[in-house]
């Protein structure tokens, strides 16, 4: 691992550091310091912490490669930032990001490396990934270009992607976030829900002849995937009575070629992809094949492009200047200091609307777990619960709670340097209101201001803000595909510096399992099909209800 641009290029080795799979870090010092910085620090507003220092925003905010953190208005000081990095190093992160960066089955429940990074890794990236690129790139020219045509002749003008989860939330959010960039005389929509409400209407509105579907399902097993994608299948079918057409309207993305295959989908509309991509770190393989055909091809790699540069920024920068660090230590800190359970993000962009829910995904699912490395309880909080909404509409929702309503709400508020929609008008205001909600949570509002403002003395209460409420502001420069890829990849790495703090295997996600079983054995109880007598009192009371059965 000489260099951060060859990393890739080397020969992948073991390494030869020993792991410790039941590290309990609250049982370390470094722990125990952080516990008395907190304690120094809770009494302490963040008036004060600015009135002390008038040079807190150099001091707490980061840059790199034109993405700049503000975080001079989370409730922390020098010496519990220096603390925080000190815990850093005593969970071994550098470590663990040496064995996931060689490849080594850091996912150990599953047995699987976790290789993410190695998609956007350019020409540093392994053969099968950049063949596997190669082959999207001349799908998506053959779409673009109309050699790709429809069973009856037609251009492709509509494409459907059909997938949940990770196959659906990441390519949908991108899709949506680089919508000024899209492709002219191509729609890609996105179909996840198991409710036909969700793919009827849609296919009310498509030509079978010019409709392309993207089956994207890692297993090729999942339930609602699979059922949307045979509900789509059979549309194409009654509309040509011609069972061949699916080899012009449908492709899979799926590391389950025999599967696919027996759905009906010829080999060669099959990409296929490895393993070691997680569904929620995968829109950078194969799985955002609908991102390259809505955006184009130069688009995606610069998409990857900005994600790779974030991912050297990562493995080389120090701790005290690494962005994705940095991050994930203030969350640990108002989660595990503070007392916060949440966590918003708040982009003042309506073109990142999806982006709350991509990171849903991305840290809850990742990271929300109870049960470390070894098997055994973590014993404190992991992560917060991650909700949001895209600003201004968020301010005339929930940011009266923010205020007024008596507890800790760390937040993320992200905004963009210039509108990927100018017009004239809009987005002054727009940042004005973002920076305007981010001081007012920060510095609240005393009842003398209050009443030196005019307000009538009887008044006086409902006017006074506690403030105190922590928050970081990311601004990108412009919303383009690199500076997507960067705010993604910061995430992500965020995540796994979590993961290592907590001691949490943040790649597996065991918890999805059990509501899937339970439901495979329902159906049939749903359909009249076998007893009630096994289940509980309260699921057989509401599936009588649902289906009128007299069991």
């Amino acid at each position: 691992m000489a260099t951060i641009l060859g990393i890739w290029a080397i020969p992948r080795k073991r390494c030869t550091q020993t792991y410790s799979f039941n590290m309990k870090i609250y049982n370390n010092p470094a722990w125990h310091a952080l516990e008395a910085e907190a304690e120094r620090l809770r009494p302490q507003h963040l008036r004060q912490l600015f009135s002390e220092d008038p040079a807190r925003f150099s001091h707490f905010s980061l840059c790199h490669d034109g993405l700049l953190i503000d975080f001079s208005k989370q409730r922390i000081d020098a010496p519990a930032l220096r603390a925080l990095q000190a815990l850093s190093g005593a969970a071994d992160l550098d470590a663990w990001k040496s064995r996931m960066l060689a490849g080594e089955p850091i996912n150990h429940t599953e047995g699987r490396a976790v290789r993410h990074v190695e998609l956007r890794a350019g020409d540093a990236a392994p053969e099968e990934v950049r063949q596997g690129l190669e082959r999207m790139k001349r799908f998506c020219s053959a779409i673009h270009e109309g050699q790709w045509r429809g069973y009856s002749g037609d251009r492709i003008t509509d494409v459907v992607n059909i997938g949940i989860g990770g196959s659906d939330l990441g390519p949908r959010m991108v899709v949506k976030a680089l919508s000024a960039h899209q492709q002219p005389d191509l729609a890609v929509h996105f179909v996840s829900n198991l409710d036909s409400a969700d793919i009827a209407p849609q296919l009310a509105q498509l030509n079978p002849r010019t409709t392309l579907f993207i089956v994207a399902s890692k297993t090729f097993t999942t339930l609602e995937t699979l059922t949307n994608a045979e509900t789509a299948r059979n549309w194409l079918i009654a509309s040509t009575s011609k069972e061949d057409a699916i080899s012009r309207h449908f492709v899979a993305l799926s590391s389950n070629k025999e599967a696919s295959e027996k759905f009906g989908i010829p080999a060669d509309n099959i990409f296929e992809f490895r393993d070691w991509v997680g569904g929620r770190f995968s829109l950078w393989s194969v799985i955002g094949l609908s991102i390259a055909l809505s955006i184009g091809w130069r688009n995606f790699e610069l998409l990857l492009a900005g994600a790779h540069s974030m991912d050297q920024h990562f493995i080389g920068a120090p701790p005290d200047r690494n962005l994705p660090l940095t991050l994930a230590l203030l969350t640990l800190w108002n989660t595990n200091f503070l007392g916060a359970s949440t966590h918003a993000v708040l982009p003042y962009s309506q073109s990142l609307a999806f982006l709350p829910a991509y990171l849903q995904q991305l840290e809850m699912e990742s990271n929300g777990k109870q049960c470390a490395r070894d098997g055994t309880p973590v014993s404190i909080a992991t992560s917060p619960v991650l909700w949001g909404e895209a600003g201004t509409n968020g301010q005339h929702s929930f940011f009266q709670l923010f205020h007024q309503g008596g507890r800790i709400l760390p937040s993320d508020f992200i905004l963009l340097g210039k509108s990927d929609y100018p017009l004239p008008g809009h987005h002054q205001k727009l940042l004005a209101n973002c920076l305007a909600q981010s001081a007012a949570l920060a510095f609240g509002q005393t009842a003398y201001e209050a009443e030196s403002g005019g307000t009538p003395p009887e008044l006086v209460p409902y006017k006074v803000f506690p403030g105190n409420q922590p928050s970081t502001t990311i601004i990108l420069p412009t919303l383009s595909p690199y500076t997507l890829g960067q705010l993604l990849a910061l995430y992500e790495h965020k995540v796994f510096c979590l993961g290592v703090l907590w001691n949490l295997n943040s790649f597996d996600q065991w918890g999805v399992e059990l509501g899937k079983q339970l439901a495979n054995q329902l159906t049939p109880l749903l359909g009249g099909e076998g007893s009630l007598d096994q289940i509980d009192a309260s699921t057989r009371g509401l599936i009588e209800a649902l289906t009128g059965a007299t069991h």
